[in-house]
């Protein structure tokens, strides 16, 4: 178990090495206000998505979800859009529900779950990612005081 762990861990560790590098932060990090409307619009839209293609619909994880509300808040907190920190997010995600690999997708700035959804598809690493036979997912999405959109969206099987 701990081997498929660490391989799992390492085949994220690379995927996302090619948008961020990957720092362990200790940031003072309040909590800003989820768009809870826009998170279930984009999971409707990811699953029509997915069905479309012949993929079952993703499951809601509670674990998921708080890990991808952390690092939403850590990203406002910031200002910048990130991947800092998954291996950590991954590694604890696999540990609290065996799951064999977990992938993320963040997006910054767009206003509609539509706007999101079409920029990750219009990505191959993150459309590939959304395609992906995962069963799990969580999406956060929160807002600044400027009205800037974070959204991180987690993913695992």
């Amino acid at each position: 178990m701990k081997t498929r762990l660490l391989f799992a861990s390492l085949i994220m560790v690379f995927l996302a090495s090619s948008c961020t590098v990957d720092p362990i932060e200790q940031t003072e990090v309040p909590s800003a206000n989820n768009a809870v409307e826009v998170e279930h619009e984009l999971l409707g839209i990811v699953n029509a998505h997915r069905s479309a293609m012949g993929q079952g619909d993703l499951s809601f994880s509670p674990v998921a979800y708080e890990h991808a509300n952390d690092h939403n808040d850590y990203m406002v907190a910031t200002g910048t859009l990130s991947h800092h920190n998954f291996s950590l997010r991954a590694s604890q995600i696999s540990s609290e529900t065996n799951a064999e690999f977990v992938a993320e997708n963040v997006a910054k700035g767009y206003s509609t779950a539509e706007a999101a959804f079409q920029n990750w598809l219009d990505s191959p690493n993150h459309k590939s990612t959304l395609e992906d036979d995962f069963t799990h997912t969580a999406i956060s999405v929160k807002v600044d005081e400027n009205g800037i959109f974070y959204y991180t969206q987690l993913f695992y099987r």
